[in-house]
C-alpha cells in the first residue's frame, strides 16, 4: 500500500513539473504581433480650436453722479429694465461751506443792487413825466432795473444748486436725480442709501451709482494663442456654447483681434471679438462663461487616413501598406505625403490610393496589459 501511495505522489509532482515546463516554454515563445489595419477614405477634415472666454454686453455703462452728497433714496433694482432718463437714485446734497458762503454773499449784494435800481427809477420815472430827464437817461435806468432783478435771480438759484443741489428754475433737470444716460437692464447698483458718492472729475473716477447695459446686443471676448492668431481673419464665423445653460449654442462672427498680444501663464495671447447672434426671445445673463469653436482651415473630399497609422521620421512621413494575405503578409513602408490634419484623421496628397491597405499600431489585448 505505501509503495502504491509513493509512486502516485511521484507522478503528481512529475506532472507538476512538466506542467511549469511547458507554460514556462510557452511563455517563452514569441507572440504573432497583431496590427490594426486602415483601409483610405475620401473624407472632409477640419482643423478647429477651442477658445474659453465670457459673454458681455457690447454698451455697458457705468451711471455715475455729477454732484457730490449722500444716497437717499434707490427707485431701481438690479434686473430692473430703464429707458434713458428714467430716475435710478437721489442724492442729497451736503453744501461746501466756503461755496455756501460765497452763494450767499452774492445774493445779499444782489438785494442791495437791486433795491438801489428801483429807487434810481423812481426817481428817472418821476423826472421823465416833468419832461426834466431824455428818454435815453430813462431807457438806461430801466434796463439797470431789468438786469439787477436777472442778477437776483440768477444768485437765488446758484444759491440753491449750491445748497440744495437743484433750483425752482431747473427742477426737471436737477442734478440730485441719478438718470440713466442709456435703455437697457440694470446689472448692479452698487451703492447703498446712506452711502456717500463724489462726481466725477480730472482727479477722480468719481462713484458709480448703477451699471446699465443693453442686453440684446452681446459680444463674445475671449483670448487666442499667438501660434493659432495667424489663421484667423475678421468675419469668420464660430460656435458659441454656454455649459451653464445645458450647453445653449449660438452663431457669432468674428470683429476684432487685437493687435497687441498679452501674456497669460507664460504664453502669448491675442484678444479676440465676436458678435453673438441670439435666438429670439433668448435671454442671457452677462458674464457666462462660454467656449468659441473656430474653423481655422478645412479640406474637402480629400483622402485620409487615422494619423495612428503614420510614422513621423524628421520632416518626412511614411505607412506601411500591407501586401498579401495570412502568413504571407508583408509590410512596405512606403513615403506619403500629408496634408490637414484634425488630430484624429489627416490627409494623405501622395503616395497611396483608395484601393491600398495601410498597418496601424499593435492591437494590444487584455492579456499583454495584464503581463
Amino acid at each position: 500500500m505505501k509503495k502504491y501511495i509513493k509512486l502516485i505522489v511521484a507522478a503528481v509532482i512529475a506532472a507538476i513539473f512538466i506542467g511549469t515546463f511547458v507554460f514556462l516554454w510557452q511563455k517563452s515563445q514569441p507572440k504573432e504581433v497583431v496590427y490594426n489595419e486602415f483601409t483610405p477614405t475620401v473624407d472632409s477634415i477640419q482643423k478647429t480650436t477651442i477658445i474659453t472666454g465670457k459673454i458681455e454686453p457690447r454698451n455697458e455703462v457705468n451711471i455715475k453722479p455729477q454732484i457730490s452728497g449722500i444716497i437717499s433714496e434707490l427707485l431701481k433694482e438690479p434686473g430692473d429694465h430703464v429707458n434713458v432718463g428714467d430716475v435710478i437714485a437721489k442724492v442729497k446734497v451736503i453744501p461746501d461751506m466756503s461755496q455756501l458762503s460765497s452763494a450767499e454773499m452774492r445774493v445779499r449784494l444782489a438785494d442791495i443792487n437791486l433795491k438801489q435800481a428801483e429807487v434810481d427809477y423812481k426817481r428817472m420815472e418821476n423826472l421823465h413825466e416833468q419832461k426834466l430827464v431824455s428818454d435815453d437817461e430813462y431807457d438806461k435806468s430801466k434796463i439797470n432795473l431789468q438786469q439787477a432783478k436777472h442778477e437776483r435771480t440768477a444768485a437765488q438759484d446758484a444759491l440753491e444748486v449750491v445748497r440744495d443741489g437743484v433750483s425752482k428754475s431747473n427742477a426737471k433737470a436737477s442734478s440730485t436725480l441719478i438718470r440713466s444716460t442709456i435703455s437697457g437692464v440694470i446689472l448692479d447698483i452698487p451703492v447703498k442709501v446712506g452711502n456717500s458718492v463724489i462726481l466725477s472729475n480730472t482727479f477722480n473716477d468719481g462713484t458709480t451709482i448703477a451699471t446699465v447695459a443693453n442686453m440684446n446686443e452681446l459680444i463674445f471676448r475671449g483670448n487666442i494663442d499667438e501660434t493659432e492668431v495667424g489663421q484667423l481673419v475678421i468675419s469668420m464665423p464660430m460656435k458659441i456654447t454656454i455649459g451653464a445653460l445645458q450647453d445653449l449654442k449660438f452663431d457669432a462672427n468674428l470683429e476684432y483681434i487685437s493687435p497687441k498680444a498679452i501674456e497669460s501663464n507664460g504664453a502669448n495671447q491675442f484678444e479676440i471679438k465676436a458678435a453673438v447672434k441670439l435666438a429670439e426671445g433668448g435671454k442671457i445673463r452677462s458674464g457666462y462663461s462660454a467656449n468659441a469653436e473656430i474653423v481655422l482651415a478645412h479640406a474637402d473630399k480629400v483622402l485620409s487616413v487615422p494619423e495612428s497609422a503614420i510614422e513621423f521620421s524628421g520632416d518626412s512621413t511614411f505607412v506601411y501598406v500591407i501586401k498579401g494575405e495570412g502568413k504571407e503578409k508583408q509590410y512596405e513602408r512606403r513615403y506619403v505625403e500629408t496634408g490637414l490634419s484634425d488630430g484624429v484623421n489627416i490627409e494623405i496628397k501622395k503616395g497611396i490610393t483608395v484601393k491600398d491597405k495601410v498597418r496601424g499600431p499593435e492591437i494590444i489585448t487584455d492579456e499583454d496589459t495584464k503581463e
